[in-house]
């Protein structure tokens, strides 16, 4: 309590020794009035003396009222013995609260100069704090300042970067390799009969890891040998962390570029069981397969691009485009129809066959198309015929696909074809000589399928000819491959291990045909495979190809890791050309 505070204990002594000194001057005026009733009384007794000798009884009465009168001083006597003993002892107790009074004002004096000098201490030291905490905060802001500046600048190169490798990619004709490493699941950890305790943690560590948006580092352990680290680079990495909307992110740029008259093809390629399936279509319920396109974030590829390419569509004028679908697996090297039905309209595989038409491109004959007007018929369509896939039980993966599955939408785009002059996919020295001439615009009118050309005052000439509709045809793939497989680990017998053979021959035919291209060889062998074969226009043809690698993570499944990260390095290795654009077919004619 700081001074002038409250009521100190000095003033309360003081106050009762005043109370004290009230109570004995009232004492003392009762004596003095005791005292002058006493002499009142002894002048009665003079006065009764004087007058004893008249009467017998009031002599009585005056030595009764003198005794009376005696044990009232003798009382009084004894009161005042005890008040002057209470007084003495007050007195006592006030000079010893005095001395108290005074011993406590000196050590509160004491802690008082002690208590302000710590205040004053602790302030000091808080406003060098303060300052000190100003200096800092001064230099975090600026080092905000400074780290966002660099970080806007890391952003606009990785976006500068970016696009120049896109633009290399697109002149090179590269095929786009993107690498996901899934996390680790329940299959991966449960332990197996014949592997020990030690053995079986060994087997469940993370090998595979991302080093960053392009690198992927697998840390290669055998017994016996050093611990060797191998990296490989990719177009994009994904850790297990990120979601299925970052990966379609990077896809959906391909889905823009298929309206404007590209071929497309997206495949996911990888062992059994490290998530192909589930990012090409999203999680499987283990009763049934189902696909759906409501807002759920781990919807697959397909769904999601089949609704970014009928979104697209909806931005195109009414009627301009519209959409066939074709499925089909590649089961046991047979290629089957799954959207065929037969003569009461139940759906059901038949067996097609590919063959190479006299362009040079594959094709299967009698293929079925169905034409959908949404991404719920899209969906529908093959929601039904993915219950006709292949499926078999193994030891690495409960649910696993054992065909290749191929979803191709078409897409036809109606177009114009002037026949007054030379257009873009004529003959290219014809296109360099009338480009010089000639200043095309767009179209901008269309009436009854006629097109006219509005005349520009720029052009140096002016063209009024009527245009032909023609149809450009533009096809996206989306190919989910079967998991490539170690038998040892699989544990497959029987029917199981043909399908295996066939899966893994198919994977390597594919592997083959990538170090043909890669190599520039004359001769590619598309046809040692009817997967190949089946993909020879998306592999080695003018289509911009996606390959989506899964990897799994932990140990036990190095071999096959490693083996898919080299078959997306080798595809990384291609170059095809610049791509080509699909353009409608033009009259020999010019005006």
């Amino acid at each position: 309590m700081g001074p002038g505070v409250g009521i100190s204990p000095s003033a309360v002594w003081q106050q009762r020794i005043r109370q004290l000194e009230q109570k004995l001057r009232a004492k003392e005026e009762r004596i003095v009035v005791l005292e002058t009733e006493n002499a009142l009384l002894h002048l009665k007794l003079a006065e009764h003396q004087g007058l004893i000798g008249k009467d017998t009884n009031e002599a009585a009465q005056l030595y009764f009222v003198q005794d009376n009168q005696q044990n009232l001083r003798r009382c009084t006597s004894s009161i005042l013995i005890k008040v002057y003993g209470a007084l003495q002892r007050l007195k006592q107790d006030l000079k010893n609260l005095h001395s108290f009074a005074l011993e406590l004002s000196r050590d509160f004096q004491h802690q008082y100069k002690n208590s302000l000098y710590q205040v004053l201490t602790t302030v000091q030291r808080i406003q060098l704090q303060n300052e000190a905490m100003q200096t800092f905060q001064t230099k975090a802001f600026d080092l905000e300042q400074s780290l966002q500046e660099v970080n806007e600048r890391y952003q606009q190169e990785k976006q500068k970067r970016k696009i120049l490798h896109n633009s290399l990619v697109e002149l090179r004709g590269n095929i786009r390799v993107h690498c996901r490493i899934r996390p680790l699941l329940p299959f991966d950890i449960a332990s197996g009969h014949t592997a020990s305790q030690d053995r079986h943690k060994k087997l469940s560590e993370e090998v595979a890891h991302v080093i960053n948006e392009e690198t992927v580092l697998v840390k290669c352990s055998r017994p016996g040998h050093t611990l060797v680290s191998k990296t490989f680079q990719f177009d994009r990495v994904y850790s297990a962390a990120e979601s299925q909307d970052v990966v379609f992110a990077d896809v959906a740029p391909l889905l823009t570029s298929l309206l404007d008259g590209y071929n497309v093809c997206i495949m996911a390629y990888g062992q059994t069981g490290s998530g192909k399936t589930y990012t090409m279509l999203g999680p499987q319920s283990e009763d049934e397969v189902t696909l759906s396109i409501k807002d759920e974030p781990e919807l697959g590829v397909i769904p999601r691009a089949t609704e970014e390419v009928f979104r697209l569509i909806s931005e195109k004028p009414p009627g301009s485009h519209w959409v066939e679908v074709s499925v089909v697996e590649v089961y046991n090297n047979e290629i089957f129809d799954l959207l065929a039905k037969d003569g009461c309209g139940t759906v059901f595989g038949i067996k097609r066959d590919v063959v190479t038409t006299k362009e040079g491109k594959s094709d299967v004959p009698l293929l079925t198309y169905e034409t959908v007007e949404n991404a719920v018929e899209f969906l529908q369509l093959v929601d039904r015929c993915l219950q006709l896939r292949v499926k078999h039980p193994t030891l690495v993966h409960a649910h696993s696909s054992r065909s290749h599955l191929v979803v191709t939408l078409t897409i036809t785009t109606k177009a114009v074809s002037a026949d007054s002059f030379a257009p873009p996919w004529a003959d290219e020295q014809s296109s360099q000589r009338r480009s010089k001439e000639l200043f095309c615009t767009f179209p901008q009118q269309m009436k009854d399928d006629k097109l006219i050309f509005p005349s520009r005052a720029s052009s140096p000439v002016q063209f009024q000819s009527v245009e032909k509709l023609k149809h450009i045809k533009t096809k996206l793939q989306l190919v989910d491959l079967a998991g490539s497989e170690c038998v040892g680990m699989s544990g497959v017998t029987g029917t199981a291990l043909r399908e295996t053979s066939f899966i893994n021959r198919s994977l390597s035919a594919l592997s083959d045909v990538l170090g043909a291209l890669a190599e520039q060889r004359s001769h590619v062998p598309y046809r040692n495979s009817k997967l190949t074969h089946l993909l020879q226009d998306s592999i080695g043809g003018d289509a911009k190809l996606l390959v989506m690698l899964c990897v799994s993570p932990c140990q036990k499944y190095l071999t096959e890791s490693l083996q898919s990260l080299g078959f997306g390095t080798r595809a990384r290795q291609v170059q095809r050309g610049q791509f080509k654009k699909r353009n409608p077919p033009v009259s020999s004619k010019s005006k």
